[in-house]
Protein backbone atom coordinates (compact mmCIF):
# COMPACT_ATOMS: atom_id res chain seq x y z
CA UNK A 1 0.00 0.00 0.00
CA UNK A 2 1.37 3.44 -0.94
CA UNK A 3 1.65 6.30 1.56
CA UNK A 4 -1.26 8.10 -0.10
CA UNK A 5 -3.44 4.98 0.08
CA UNK A 6 -2.53 4.46 3.75
CA UNK A 7 -3.41 8.04 4.63
CA UNK A 8 -6.66 7.80 2.64
CA UNK A 9 -7.62 4.71 4.65
CA UNK A 10 -6.65 6.37 7.94
CA UNK A 11 -8.86 9.37 7.19
CA UNK A 12 -11.72 7.17 5.94
CA UNK A 13 -11.59 5.16 9.18
CA UNK A 14 -11.85 8.36 11.23
CA UNK A 15 -14.75 9.53 9.08
CA UNK A 16 -16.58 6.24 9.64
CA UNK A 17 -16.17 6.50 13.42
CA UNK A 18 -17.41 10.09 13.56
CA UNK A 19 -20.32 9.25 11.27
CA UNK A 20 -21.42 6.56 13.73
CA UNK A 21 -21.64 9.31 16.35
CA UNK A 22 -23.91 11.28 13.97
CA UNK A 23 -21.47 14.21 13.90
CA UNK A 24 -22.06 15.00 10.19
CA UNK A 25 -25.70 16.21 10.03
CA UNK A 26 -26.87 17.44 6.64
CA UNK A 27 -23.51 16.60 4.95
CA UNK A 28 -21.86 19.17 7.26
CA UNK A 29 -18.31 18.81 8.53
CA UNK A 30 -15.03 18.13 6.79
CA UNK A 31 -11.81 16.22 7.44
CA UNK A 32 -8.28 16.28 6.12
CA UNK A 33 -4.95 14.55 6.52
CA UNK A 34 -1.54 15.90 5.49
CA UNK A 35 0.32 14.07 2.74
CA UNK A 36 3.44 16.25 2.38
CA UNK A 37 5.00 19.39 3.88
CA UNK A 38 7.01 20.78 0.97
CA UNK A 39 4.98 21.38 -1.01
CA UNK A 40 1.99 21.28 1.34
CA UNK A 41 -0.49 18.74 0.01
CA UNK A 42 -3.36 17.19 1.93
CA UNK A 43 -6.39 15.00 1.40
CA UNK A 44 -9.65 16.78 2.22
CA UNK A 45 -13.30 15.76 2.05
CA UNK A 46 -15.16 16.44 -1.17
CA UNK A 47 -18.04 18.88 -0.86
CA UNK A 48 -21.63 17.71 -0.49
CA UNK A 49 -20.93 14.03 0.14
CA UNK A 50 -22.90 11.82 2.53
CA UNK A 51 -20.23 11.06 5.10
CA UNK A 52 -22.12 8.04 6.39
CA UNK A 53 -21.14 6.26 3.17
CA UNK A 54 -17.65 5.19 2.14
CA UNK A 55 -16.78 5.72 -1.51
CA UNK A 56 -13.76 6.27 -3.75
CA UNK A 57 -14.77 9.93 -4.11
CA UNK A 58 -14.80 10.90 -0.44
CA UNK A 59 -11.53 12.86 -0.59
CA UNK A 60 -9.36 14.74 -3.06
CA UNK A 61 -5.74 15.83 -2.91
CA UNK A 62 -5.26 19.61 -2.73
CA UNK A 63 -2.39 22.06 -2.35
CA UNK A 64 -1.87 24.91 0.14
CA UNK A 65 -4.40 27.04 -1.76
CA UNK A 66 -7.04 24.32 -1.65
CA UNK A 67 -6.70 23.65 -5.38
CA UNK A 68 -6.94 20.06 -6.59
CA UNK A 69 -3.52 18.60 -7.43
CA UNK A 70 -4.95 16.33 -10.14
CA UNK A 71 -7.81 16.97 -12.59
CA UNK A 72 -11.14 16.03 -10.95
CA UNK A 73 -14.83 16.84 -11.06
CA UNK A 74 -14.88 16.94 -7.25
CA UNK A 75 -14.96 20.19 -5.29
CA UNK A 76 -12.99 20.55 -2.08
CA UNK A 77 -14.94 21.36 1.08
CA UNK A 78 -15.77 25.04 1.51
CA UNK A 79 -13.74 25.15 4.73
CA UNK A 80 -10.55 23.81 3.11
CA UNK A 81 -8.88 27.13 3.89
CA UNK A 82 -9.19 26.43 7.61
CA UNK A 83 -7.36 23.14 7.20
CA UNK A 84 -4.61 24.84 5.21
CA UNK A 85 -4.14 27.39 8.02
CA UNK A 86 -3.79 24.60 10.56
CA UNK A 87 -1.09 22.86 8.52
CA UNK A 88 0.74 26.10 7.86
CA UNK A 89 0.78 27.20 11.52
CA UNK A 90 1.09 23.94 13.48
CA UNK A 91 2.69 20.50 13.39
CA UNK A 92 -0.69 18.89 12.74
CA UNK A 93 -1.02 15.85 10.54
CA UNK A 94 -4.82 15.60 10.63
CA UNK A 95 -7.61 18.15 11.01
CA UNK A 96 -11.31 17.56 11.79
CA UNK A 97 -14.24 19.98 11.58
CA UNK A 98 -17.66 18.94 12.89
CA UNK A 99 -20.94 20.60 13.81
CA UNK A 100 -22.62 19.26 16.96
CA UNK A 101 -25.37 20.72 19.11
CA UNK A 102 -23.04 20.88 22.11
CA UNK A 103 -20.18 22.71 20.41
CA UNK A 104 -22.62 25.19 18.86
CA UNK A 105 -24.26 25.86 22.23
CA UNK A 106 -20.87 26.41 23.87
CA UNK A 107 -19.81 28.77 21.07
CA UNK A 108 -22.94 30.84 21.60
CA UNK A 109 -22.72 30.87 25.41
CA UNK A 110 -19.09 32.05 25.39
CA UNK A 111 -18.83 33.75 22.00
CA UNK A 112 -18.80 37.24 23.51
CA UNK A 113 -15.89 36.23 25.76
CA UNK A 114 -13.96 34.90 22.78
CA UNK A 115 -12.91 31.67 24.48
CA UNK A 116 -13.78 28.95 26.94
CA UNK A 117 -11.35 27.41 29.44
CA UNK A 118 -11.61 24.01 31.11
CA UNK A 119 -9.61 23.52 34.29
CA UNK A 120 -9.18 20.56 36.63
CA UNK A 121 -11.01 18.16 34.31
CA UNK A 122 -9.67 14.63 33.83
CA UNK A 123 -10.29 14.66 30.07
CA UNK A 124 -7.77 17.43 29.43
CA UNK A 125 -5.13 14.71 29.83
CA UNK A 126 -6.09 13.82 26.26
CA UNK A 127 -4.04 16.91 25.35
CA UNK A 128 -1.04 15.72 27.36
CA UNK A 129 -1.83 18.20 30.15
CA UNK A 130 -0.91 16.51 33.42
CA UNK A 131 -0.52 19.38 35.89
CA UNK A 132 -2.68 19.34 39.04
CA UNK A 133 -4.40 22.58 38.04
CA UNK A 134 -3.95 22.13 34.31
CA UNK A 135 -6.20 23.94 31.88
CA UNK A 136 -6.98 24.11 28.18
CA UNK A 137 -8.47 27.11 26.40
CA UNK A 138 -10.42 26.97 23.14
CA UNK A 139 -10.67 30.27 21.23
CA UNK A 140 -14.04 31.25 19.76
CA UNK A 141 -14.27 33.39 16.61
CA UNK A 142 -17.20 34.90 14.76
CA UNK A 143 -18.70 33.07 11.79
CA UNK A 144 -17.77 35.32 8.88
CA UNK A 145 -19.67 34.57 5.68
CA UNK A 146 -16.63 35.43 3.58
CA UNK A 147 -14.49 32.30 3.82
CA UNK A 148 -11.23 34.13 3.19
CA UNK A 149 -11.96 36.49 6.10
CA UNK A 150 -12.96 33.51 8.22
CA UNK A 151 -9.68 31.71 7.48
CA UNK A 152 -7.63 34.82 8.25
CA UNK A 153 -9.39 35.37 11.58
CA UNK A 154 -9.06 31.67 12.33
CA UNK A 155 -5.31 31.85 11.82
CA UNK A 156 -4.87 34.79 14.21
CA UNK A 157 -6.07 32.82 17.26
CA UNK A 158 -3.86 29.75 16.74
CA UNK A 159 -1.02 29.79 19.26
CA UNK A 160 1.58 27.25 20.39
CA UNK A 161 -0.84 25.56 22.80
CA UNK A 162 -3.97 25.77 20.66
CA UNK A 163 -5.47 22.45 19.63
CA UNK A 164 -8.92 23.59 18.51
CA UNK A 165 -10.92 26.64 17.50
CA UNK A 166 -14.68 27.13 17.82
CA UNK A 167 -16.52 29.14 15.20
CA UNK A 168 -19.64 30.73 16.60
CA UNK A 169 -22.62 28.58 15.61
CA UNK A 170 -20.45 26.91 12.98
CA UNK A 171 -18.80 23.98 14.69
CA UNK A 172 -15.31 23.20 15.91
CA UNK A 173 -12.02 22.58 14.13
CA UNK A 174 -9.64 20.25 15.99
CA UNK A 175 -6.26 18.87 15.00
CA UNK A 176 -3.53 16.43 16.03
CA UNK A 177 -0.36 14.88 14.71
CA UNK A 178 -2.29 11.86 13.40
CA UNK A 179 -5.85 10.80 12.73
CA UNK A 180 -5.94 9.03 16.09
CA UNK A 181 -4.70 12.08 18.00
CA UNK A 182 -7.06 14.48 16.23
CA UNK A 183 -10.01 12.17 16.98
CA UNK A 184 -8.89 11.86 20.61
CA UNK A 185 -8.81 15.65 20.95
CA UNK A 186 -12.25 15.97 19.36
CA UNK A 187 -13.78 13.31 21.59
CA UNK A 188 -12.31 14.90 24.71
CA UNK A 189 -13.62 18.36 23.85
CA UNK A 190 -17.08 17.10 22.96
CA UNK A 191 -17.20 15.34 26.35
CA UNK A 192 -16.17 18.56 28.11
CA UNK A 193 -18.76 20.60 26.20
CA UNK A 194 -21.54 18.15 27.04
CA UNK A 195 -20.47 17.96 30.70
CA UNK A 196 -20.33 21.75 31.02
CA UNK A 197 -23.79 22.26 29.51
CA UNK A 198 -25.36 19.61 31.76
CA UNK A 199 -23.61 20.95 34.86
CA UNK A 200 -24.78 24.52 34.23
CA UNK A 201 -28.33 23.30 33.64
CA UNK A 202 -28.33 21.31 36.90
CA UNK A 203 -26.90 24.27 38.80
CA UNK A 204 -29.76 26.43 37.52
CA UNK A 205 -32.28 23.85 38.69
CA UNK A 206 -30.61 23.60 42.10
CA UNK A 207 -30.82 27.36 42.47
CA UNK A 208 -34.52 27.29 41.62
CA UNK A 209 -34.05 29.01 38.29
CA UNK A 210 -35.47 27.96 34.91
CA UNK A 211 -33.51 25.03 33.50
CA UNK A 212 -32.65 26.80 30.25
CA UNK A 213 -29.04 28.03 30.34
Amino acid sequence: MSTLEALWTELADVKDELALRDWFPGTSGNLSIKVSDDPLNFLVTASGKDKRRRTNEDFLLVDAEGIAVDPTHLRASAETGLHAKVYQLTDAGCCLHVHTVDNNVISELYGDEGQITFRGQELIKAFNIWEEDGAITVPIIENYADLKTLAECFGTVIGPDTRAVLIRNHGITVWGRSGFEAKKHLEALEFLFSYHIKLKSLQKLHDGQPSLI
